[in-house]
Order: C-alpha cells, then structure tokens, then sequence
C-alpha cells in the first residue's frame, strides 16, 4: 500500500468526521439525546456478518436498537455473553420486544452444512450441526436442494433462538408482566428485505414454559 493511500481503517475515520459533522448540522437532537444515555425499544439478536447491519437495514437511528451478534447468531443457553444481553436489555433498558434475525448466505450455516474442519468453530456450530442431524433427513427425503436445505437450518436455527430467549427467566417475566414479545426474522442480503418467520405457540405451551422457567 502507498504511503498516500488510505487504510481502510483510515478510509472508515474519514467517513465518520463526514458523517459527525453532518448529523451535527442536520439532526443534533440525536446526538444530544444520545448523550444522555439510551433507551432502545428492540433487543437485536443476529449475525456477526457485515452485509447485515441492524440499524441500517432497519432504516433506524443510533440509539434505537439494542444489539447482540456472533457467528450464525447461535444462542446456545450457557453462553453467557447472549444471556447477560438479553438481562441487561429485558430487565435494565426494557426493551418492548426482542428479535432474533438469520440470514440468506450464512457462512456459519453454510459450514454446518459441511463437514470442514474449522477449528474452535466447529465447538461454536455445535448447536447448527445438532439441527442439521435432527432435520436433514427430512430435507433430503422431501428433495431440497443444497440452497433450500441452508434456508430451512437458517429458519431453523431462528426458530431455536426464539425458543432460547423466551425461556430466559427475565423473559418469562417481562412477557408476564409487561407483554414483552419475542420475534423471528430472517433478512435476505440479495433483495434487502426481512421476512418473519412463524414461531407461534400454544397457549399450553407458554403456561408451561411460565412454570418451568421463572425464577421468583
């Protein structure tokens, strides 16, 4: 790289003076307002990858969004990275509901697919490749295709994440108490839209979820 080149980190710090100087022109009740602390309303839950940026996809503001993200947005229940997040925002910033988002050209869910040898990964994936031993066959058996089996492990894989965070005891407690709501997306990095995906349960389901989880 020349020495008058600029670095990507360089490149990025210029961008933010841009944008500082802008929002401070056009929109300096934001930044007054964020610095007085926060209060989001969505707790985001999703993936690592750069192509899915929540605030941006959403078309949101900074301070608006909560957020928690890692590889394949795994929530294994003992993580508890995820677990302290979830409290903070449940319990501290009281969010009003919760969303766990996939997406379409996961490499993680890609992976799990696969069977590469990834290194401490591969310990990460666990959770993906235990939905891919419980569903594959199935996928097979119906004749998808390799894209169609990664779009049903990443909803999936949602589907299970939604599960985890609704079991959360400072969940259980805020749906109880305050009709605190847990969501499933998926986001398309092609087309740029977000799709739901169905995590609807019993009522039975949710009593006893109540019972099994809260913690008094």
């Amino acid at each position: 790289m020349s020495d008058n080149q600029e670095t990507p980190l360089q490149h990025a710090l210029s961008c933010n003076k841009s944008w500082a100087s802008h929002t401070s022109s056009n929109n300096s009740a934001l930044l007054e307002k964020n610095s007085k602390g926060q209060s989001p309303q969505i707790l985001w839950i999703g993936c690592s990858d750069s192509r899915v940026p929540e605030t941006t996809i959403l078309g949101l503001q900074p301070g608006d969004v909560f957020v928690h993200r890692n590889i394949a947005n795994v929530l294994p229940p003992t993580d508890l990275s995820s677990q302290a997040v979830i409290t903070y925002a449940v319990a501290h910033l009281k969010v009003k509901q919760v969303v766990v988002c996939g997406h379409t050209s996961c490499g993680g869910i890609a992976a799990a697919l696969g069977n590469g040898r990834l290194g401490v990964i591969d310990t990460w994936l666990l959770p993906l490749r235990q939905l891919r031993k419980k569903h594959k066959a199935g996928w097979d058996k119906e004749g998808l295709s390799a894209d169609d089996q990664k779009l049903r492990l990443v909803e999936e894989n949602v589907r299970q994440g939604v599960q985890t965070v609704r079991e959360h005891h400072d969940v259980v407690a805020a749906s109880k108490e305050r009709g605190l709501s847990v969501h499933g997306l998926v986001y398309d990095v092609g087309s740029g839209q977000l799709k739901e995906v169905e995590c609807s349960e019993e009522e039975e389901e949710g009593k006893a979820r109540e019972e099994a989880f809260a913690v008094d």
